[in-house]
């Protein structure tokens, strides 16, 4: 047993309530995205005993746990209540989940995003349920008069051995609520555990398969309307003047006017980016009537002045500014911008020795580009969201990964106190980024306002794809200096994009090479974009990768044992001290998945091997992809995933996160991207703008993950940025051409 002081933890997030009727309630705002779904083989309990935001105790002693997290197909909500009942010492059969609506009172960090919600979580959940273990034993010592240390739990049930004495958490919990908290509480020791570790299903995993209402776009309300929107087809442009005369005769329609999302000097969080702040709105009774009305708006658009914005950071505690530049954008120019950016002196982020000098004395200097166009979500489920906003209170419903933030922004928006707004979330059909940004949240919101009246705003696939919050387009320049002997000695990356930098200058190759530069640049847009799964990493990884895969080719060494060398000087010798990873686990993962796919740097019949590893968001994961040839087409046959995340609590959520990430990575790399033309995207809908299909999926993802004892970390997002180095690698070696230009297959789909 681990002994751990929760002094921090009560003062924070602990408190505890004994309610009519008895009951034990234990809350926990550290629960930052716990629940599980009921049953079907246990009975409901008669009474429960309950408090939102509460682990709750019910009399049959069966146990309800809030999610307080959104929930966007990462499966937390499986995974983290598995880790509240581990401590808690309970049957998982007798384990019930609820979301809980937004509560900034008792929650703490009611978010998605960063692959951070097992990893904050760990602690705090632990201790909830551990706490909440001791006070059962606490009241079941107490009415037996025996000391609580000859008290033992199993499976939701109390033990006295000596006497030979039970009783089940439900007979004692009305006691057990009357007991003071303790100051230390036990935790279990790893091997312990009966629940973490163990191949879980997700709670929601029949609702979804049987079409129960679950998602936002499922909302439904009697009386409610319809929302759609209009805004600019371009980027540069502005609302001037519409005519909605033919709208407003169409069945239906209830009413056509425009909307400021935002009013101007009102403060705004960094998640209220917002490219078409000004909207045409259609109101009406149905979808159907709502589009077709949409289509004979006359609207006449202008183009704006360029500006600067400023949002409030992520902690709120300062502010960053944002330049938006008036003028139509397009593709072209923007690469000649990044080509010729890439080709200066740039705003040196990190220099380690002395590279100018390596790179004169090097006998042998590779140097490579590497680019990536912007991207779209392409969320399943369309942005939605349900309001009903009246003079004393609005409540709000639907899938947002800040709900936190959002309702601070309807609350400002809108002109009611924060206490008089209500968010519910439901489950969302996908998130990635896209629903970090809730402009769509406070639209609703605005809409309901001025009509009086219960809403759904609907966005179909083309106002979601043009409206923007994309991944950036981005550049990176490589240069590796080697000796006469093929050591590394130099290694020079300048990076930037449209509108930020994909540069991390404290990870690998930094920390192994002597002679270190990295630098970064960026171009101001008026093209919004947002985080994207595993934001930055998401280019840079198969970048670095690919380069790397080059340098150990003109060095003459296998690629596995090139990036290990590096790895073993990071580790023995390291240069510098901001170095942000681990050497010995990030070469772990590396020999982990030669070990598991037979690596021995060989082509074997017609298959070709790529390698790639990359580090983000705490995780450490490593690809090795087989490819074949079939009709001069490539097909991705197996991969092979090495993964350190820490302990991994749940291996089927585990697991699916890494093979979603693995294909999700292979479709954007070899498939994806989104050009503008005088400001317009040109890709709107899925004819234009191509994801992978299910032929062209893996046939095998195999996954294996690092057993030690840390503490868990990210793997959302983690699984989706090296496997595109791994491709690339395994691209060449199959056709003997590198690529450096995402998507690698640029053909675009015939329309007809």
């Amino acid at each position: 047993m681990a002994l751990i002081k929760t002094s921090y933890g009560r003062r924070s997030f602990l408190k505890t309530s004994a309610m009519a009727g008895g009951g034990l309630v234990v809350g926990f705002s550290w629960l930052a995205s716990c629940n599980p779904s009921p049953k079907e083989v246990a009975e409901m309990p008669k009474e429960w005993f309950e408090i939102n935001g509460y682990l709750k105790i019910g009399d049959n002693g069966m146990a309800t746990i809030m999610s307080p997290n959104p929930e966007i197909g990462q499966n937390v909500k499986t995974s983290m209540p598995m880790i509240v009942a581990e401590e808690l010492d309970i049957d998982w059969n007798n384990v019930l989940v609820e979301q809980a609506p937004l509560n900034t009172a008792i929650f703490i960090r009611q978010l998605a995003g960063g692959s951070q919600s097992i990893r904050q979580g760990w602690d705090g959940l632990r201790m909830a349920g551990a706490t909440a273990r001791h006070m059962l034993k606490q009241a079941a010592a107490k009415q037996w008069e025996v000391p609580v240390e000859d008290v033992t739990t199993e499976a939701g049930v109390i033990h006295h051995k000596s006497s030979n004495r039970s009783v089940g958490y439900g007979e004692v919990a009305s006691l057990a609520a009357t007991l003071t908290a303790p100051e230390e509480v036990e935790l279990k020791s790893l091997d312990e555990f009966k629940i973490i570790g163990t191949a879980t299903r997700n709670v929601d995993g029949k609702k979804i398969v049987t079409g129960k209402p679950l998602f936002g776009i499922d909302q439904y309300e009697e009386g409610m309307l319809t929302a759609m929107i209009v805004h600019p087809p371009a980027f540069g442009l502005t609302l001037k003047s519409f005519d909605d005369a033919e709208a407003r005769k169409m069945p239906g329609i209830k009413d056509v006017f425009s909307i400021k999302t935002y009013e101007k000097g009102k403060a705004k969080s960094m998640f209220d980016a917002d490219a078409f702040p000004e909207l045409i709105v259609v109101v009406g009774n149905s979808t159907w009537e709502v589009m077709n009305a949409k289509k004979t708006i006359k609207a006449e658009w202008q183009p704006f002045e360029g500006y600067e914005e400023e949002f409030a950071n992520f902690s709120g505690d300062g502010s960053f500014s944002v330049k938006v530049p008036g003028g139509m954008e397009n593709t072209n120019s923007h690469k000649e911008k990044m080509e010729a950016l890439s080709a200066k002196l740039a705003k040196e982020a990190r220099k380690d020795g002395d590279p100018a000098s390596a790179f004169k004395k090097a006998a042998k200097i590779v140097e490579r580009s590497y680019t990536a166009p912007f991207l779209a979500h392409n969320t399943m489920e369309p942005m939605n969201f349900f309001a009903n906003v009246t003079a004393d209170k609005a409540i709000l419903s639907g899938p947002i990964q800040t709900p936190e933030f959002m309702e601070k922004s309807v609350s400002s928006r809108i002109g009611l106190p924060l206490d008089k707004i209500e968010i519910q979330m439901t489950r969302q059909g996908g998130g990635f980024g896209r629903r970090l940004y809730g402009h769509f949240v406070v639209e609703a919101a605005v809409i309901s306002q001025k009509m009086k009246a219960p809403v759904k705003l609907v966005y179909t696939r083309e106002d979601d794809m043009s409206f923007g919050n994309y991944r950036p387009a981005y550049h990176a320049r490589y240069r590796a200096a080697l000796d006469e002997d093929n050591n590394l000695i130099g290694f020079h990356v300048r990076a930037g994009g449209i509108p930020e930098s994909p540069l991390f200058a404290n990870r690998f190759p930094a920390g192994a090479v002597e002679n270190y530069l990295a630098e970064s640049w960026d171009v101001p847009s008026n093209i919004s974009v947002g985080a994207f799964r595993a934001p930055r990493s998401n280019f840079i990884a198969g970048a670095e990768q690919s380069f790397l895969d080059e340098v150990a080719e003109a060095a003459g060494k296998d690629p596995i044992e090139f990036r290990i060398e590096l790895f073993e000087k990071a580790k023995n010798n390291p240069v510098g001290e901001n170095n942000d990873y681990d050497a010995e686990r990030y070469a772990g993962v590396l020999k982990l998945a030669r070990e598991k796919s037979g690596w021995n740097g060989n082509t074997t019949g017609n298959v070709y091997r790529g390698v790639s590893a990359y580090y983000c968001h705490n995780s450490y994961v490593a690809n090795i992809l087989d490819m074949e040839m079939k009709e001069d087409k490539p097909v991705v046959k197996k991969v092979f995933c090495a993964v350190d995340c820490g302990l991994v609590v749940n291996p089927i959520a585990a697991t699916n996160m890494v093979e979603g990430g693995t294909v999700d990575g292979i479709g954007h790399a070899m498939y994806s991207g989104l050009t503008f033309k005088d400001g317009k995207p040109e890709q709107v809908n899925f004819d234009r703008y191509r994801l992978i299909r299910h032929s062209e999926a893996p046939k095998d993802i195999e996954v294996h993950f690092v057993k030690n004892n840390e503490h868990p970390t990210g793997l959302g997002e983690p699984p989706f940025p090296p496997i595109m180095g791994a491709l690339a690698n395994a691209l060449y070696k199959a056709t003997g051409q590198r690529h450096y230009d995402q998507p690698f297959i640029t053909k675009r789909p015939v329309v007809s």
